[in-house]
């Protein structure tokens, strides 16, 4: 957000707007430890060669780490570059109206007003499909999901719990703790009800009533629309598996075997997180992953397999649909 003074503003009303919201701290990005899920637990392993291959296996999650950074910069970029310039301006003008009637500056603050509805109208005029334009922007990571599959079941086990009991500021503090996520929140205003504030405050400044003027005014701003999508860390960091093991096939095949079994092991963790749990590309990638194994072990060509591989987990990013926060 190029705008610091709205940006300033934005985040006042996130606070005021979204008190609900408030995000559980998790465990910091350099702190996590690779997955491994119980079905590679054989009974009977030698206990040393399964440490050696968590060991492998937690090297292959770190290697893959730097992807969520890399995720988070390009998820701002794209924020911000969707901004509204003169979505922008509308609120600054705003906010000058505020505080000239606060001044007792009635004529300034009509002309703030105009201002602003000057804008709205360009707005109007190039977005007349569009119900939402975007003003500012944050991209949040928020890692609070244990790394545990057995951990992760509890944890839904206790929200199952929670909403049967009705207990639900309970059971919003435990989904907190199944959130793994790069989230992008952004502001909107509304095309549809933010010119009739200008035009209500507008006739109440006419007919004297400032502190009215000044409180629809404030309404409008404080009714900004937050709209959220998420890309789910797991997701992001079985692509960088993925990508690191296609590097590794020609080089060293064992470590592209153990970046695979990261793949897998993070999709399951996304899938027990709940990021689109039923979507049918969890079992395909699934099958994938096993057809490259195996054909790793030989001396085939692999590259279409791996090209096959990341097409098919594509479509998981997209199946984060945005949800609106008002």
């Amino acid at each position: 957000m190029k705008q610091a003074s709205f940006y300033t503003y934005a985040q006042a009303i996130a606070l005021s707007m979204m008190a609900s919201l408030v995000l559980v701290a998790g465990c910091k990005s350099g702190e996590n430890t690779a997955n491994v899920s119980q079905a590679n637990r054989v009974g009977g392993a030698n206990p040393k060669s399964q440490e050696h291959l968590d060991q492998q296996r937690q090297d292959a999650e770190e290697q893959t780490r730097p992807e969520v950074e890399k995720e988070r910069q390009s998820a701002q970029e794209e924020a911000d570059q969707a901004l509204d310039r003169d979505a922008i301006a509308a609120i600054n003008q705003t906010q000058n109206a505020i505080k000239a009637i606060a001044q007792n500056k009635k004529n300034d603050a009509l002309a703030a007003i105009e201002a602003a509805t000057g804008k709205i109208d360009i707005l109007l005029a190039r977005n007349a499909k569009e119900a939402l334009i975007p003003v500012a922007s944050e991209v949040e990571v928020i890692d609070a999901a244990p790394l545990d599959e057995k951990a992760i079941q509890g944890l839904e086990h206790s929200v199952s719990e929670a909403i049967k009991n009705k207990n639900y500021p309970t059971a919003r503090l435990l989904l907190y703790s199944l959130e793994s996520e790069i989230r992008t929140r952004t502001y909107n205003l509304p095309l549809a009800t933010y010119p009739l504030a200008l035009q209500d405050a507008a006739r109440l400044l006419d007919q004297g009533k400032n502190d009215d003027a000044s409180k629809v005014l404030e309404t409008a701003l404080n009714t900004l629309v937050a709209v959220d999508k998420v890309t789910p860390i797991p997701l992001v960091l079985a692509r960088g598996a993925i990508a690191a093991a296609e590097e590794q096939r020609q080089k060293d095949k064992n470590a592209a075997q153990t970046l695979l079994a990261t793949a897998k092991d993070q999709l399951h963790r996304c899938q027990e997180l709940g990021y689109a749990a039923n979507a049918t590309e969890y079992s395909v990638l699934n099958d994938s992953i096993a057809q490259l194994n195996k054909e790793l072990k030989g001396s085939g060509d692999t590259t279409s397999l791996f090209a096959r591989l990341k097409d098919e987990l594509s479509p998981l990013f997209n199946r984060q649909s945005p949800q609106e926060r008002r």
